[in-house]
């Protein structure tokens, strides 16, 4: 009798054991349309779309015009610096060039002032607006796929330029492994390309 109970208990054990390992097997084999969770990648989504392409086109050349009439100032106030010496220090004409070249001057020097924060100020705004549209683009594509959470998964960028760009790395990058998730980077690209007339405006 013991003998039968020990035998029976050993093949409960075994099969225990081997429906755990096969569940076990199973785990990492979970595919991601099963999963209920996605990722999204929103810097590669909002970097490499259509409309931010054009964006960038823009702003360069909005750059180099802001660069070109600096430069210009920086000639004529050099020119005006230069041709003073032409006029005795007590003539009208003197004082004359002089004032417009201070003019020219502080012209530039205000431009130099402005011309960087117009820049950072335009990147901003693009930057929310497009993340906006992410915002809206993830909800619909989550809804349609029966998603329940949607996290940001961003791949660091090795090498860091920077302590301060590894320290904000460290503290912002939350999802290290995703493996078996949606990754909706793609499709929301896509969303944005299709809507790219739309964005520029």
């Amino acid at each position: 009798m013991k003998f039968r109970t020990m035998v029976l208990g050993c093949l409960v054990c075994a099969i225990i054991l081997a429906t755990g390992y096969e569940y076990l097997q199973a785990q990492p084999n979970v595919t991601a349309t099963n999963s209920k969770i996605g990722v999204i990648s929103v810097h590669t989504a909002l970097r490499n779309c259509q409309a931010t392409f054009k964006f960038t086109e823009r702003l360069k050349a909005e750059q180099e015009k802001m660069i070109s009439e600096e430069n210009k100032l920086a000639e004529e106030g050099k020119a005006m610096a230069d041709s003073l010496r032409a006029f005795k220090p007590d003539s009208n004409e003197y004082m004359e060039t002089f004032q417009k070249m201070v003019q020219k001057q502080s012209e530039l020097k205000a431009l130099q002032e402005v011309n960087p924060r117009r820049s950072r100020l335009r990147q901003m705004q693009w930057t929310q607006k497009i993340y906006t549209e992410i915002l809206r683009i993830t909800r619909e594509l989550a809804a349609q796929k029966g998603l329940t959470l949607v996290l940001a998964a961003e791949e660091p960028e090795f090498p860091f330029k920077s302590y301060e760009e590894l320290v904000m790395t460290l503290s912002t990058n939350k999802v290290l492994y995703n493996n078996g998730c949606v990754d909706l980077t793609n499709e929301v690209k896509a969303e944005l390309d299709k809507i790219q007339s739309q964005l520029g405006k």
